[in-house]
């Protein structure tokens, strides 16, 4: 989910100041293939892209419709241990009393890697490598993606001046996240019923204090040294790449600009993938610039049209859901997937949050996801 960004007056005070200052000096077997049911006693399905389609070994269009489980995030960061709630059958049951069919997974990476204290490491892989175990056995597919990263930040919307990873910067490091997903993929490369989400929510363009898009784009590509980022930046052709060399042949995801809502350049710019299993997300909001249905024909239409595309977080923050509900209207008739921020119990008042207990009891804004999942159960 993304912070609260600052005004535009504020922007151009910054960048004033600024200027005036450089003037004067992340396995189990792969499972076998699965029947298209969602939440029946059959393994999660391997998915593959086809055109602009997810699709199952047996060719069978899958939308990926669910939820995501914050809490790998940052609890291991935070003293709170690995998760934030119950990460057991009991709560998996209750998402699949929900129709849910895949579930997003934020993780951390540093403490994927070991390089944080508190759980870290070996403990830490092994507890999500249980997590995905215990979803793709329930039938939902696991999307994986690292959400807090290594990085010193320091300008707009920046959610910590902490260079380790205890928030969420504009872009992943050459530091550590082609480490990150070297493990990652190693650990999971052969089920493919899970995805890779590389990063959560890129956003060069605030960054770089112009808003320059070209520029934020070619950084979001390639990578280097981008204006305004204080550390090195991996580019997505990179990371892909990162990937794709260990044998991993799972599907990638990839957000766009602005906090992942900016699909405008996503196709001029779309990294390489040998293996054709390239996929766009993008993340939604009632708070965010591309809220409107003209917004999504114009972004994020032509992207569906080519490549599959799944609304990784879909969300509003007056605990009502009108707001996704004209979303997911959009994105069902443009066989678009969406996943639901956030499967915690939190005060839905003070940002999405679906339940208000881990047996699935829905918010009023869960209510609405919950009453199209049912539905895209039955329709799907």
């Amino acid at each position: 989910m993304p912070q609260k960004r600052p005004p535009l007056v504020a922007l151009v005070a910054l960048l004033l100041l600024l200027v005036g200052g450089l003037t004067a000096g992340f396995s189990a077997a792969r499972p076998a293939a699965a029947a298209t049911e969602v939440n029946g006693d059959v393994p999660a399905p391997a998915l593959h892209v086809s055109g602009n389609r997810l699709v199952t070994e047996s060719g069978a269009t899958y939308r990926l419709l669910g939820v995501n489980r914050s809490g790998g995030e940052f609890s291991c960061v935070q003293g709170k241990g690995m998760w934030d709630g119950p990460m057991d059958q009991s709560s998996v049951t209750a998402m699949r009393s929900w129709n849910v069919r895949a579930v997003r997974v934020p993780l951390n990476e540093e403490c994927w890697l070991g390089t944080a204290g508190g759980v870290s490491g070996a403990a830490y892989q092994q507890a999500v490598k249980d997590y995905v175990n215990l979803l793709v056995a329930n039938g939902i597919n696991p999307i994986l993606e690292v959400h807090w990263t290594w990085g010193r930040y320091v300008l707009v919307s920046a959610g910590c001046w902490d260079e380790r990873a205890t928030c969420q910067k504009p872009m992943p490091s050459a530091r550590y996240a082609p480490a990150f997903w070297t493990s990652v993929a190693s650990a999971f490369k052969g089920n493919d019923a899970v995805l890779f989400d590389l990063f959560n929510e890129p956003y060069p363009d605030w960054a770089s204090l112009t808003l320059d898009k070209p520029a934020a784009w070619r950084c979001w590509r390639d990578g280097g040294n981008c204006f305004g980022i204080g550390y090195p930046v991996a580019g997505f052709q990179t990371l892909v790449n990162t990937v794709r060399a260990t044998g991993a042949t799972n599907v990638i995801l990839l957000g766009g600009l602005t906090y992942a809502n900016d699909l405008s350049q996503w196709l001029q710019y779309r990294p390489t993938d040998p293996t054709g299993n390239l996929a766009a997300a993008a993340h939604v909001y009632n708070f965010n610039a591309c809220n409107s249905v003209s917004c999504y024909d114009r972004q994020l239409a032509p992207v569906a049209a080519v490549v599959p595309l799944t609304l990784t977080e879909i969300g509003q923050n007056d605990c009502g859901h009108a707001f996704i509900d004209t979303l997911m209207t959009w994105a069902d008739a443009h066989g678009v997937g969406y996943l639901g921020w956030t499967w915690n119990t939190w005060d839905c008042s003070k940002g999405p949050a679906l339940i208000t207990d881990y047996t699935g009891t829905p918010t009023s804004f869960g209510a609405g996801l919950k009453s199209r999942l049912d539905r895209a159960a039955a329709s799907d």
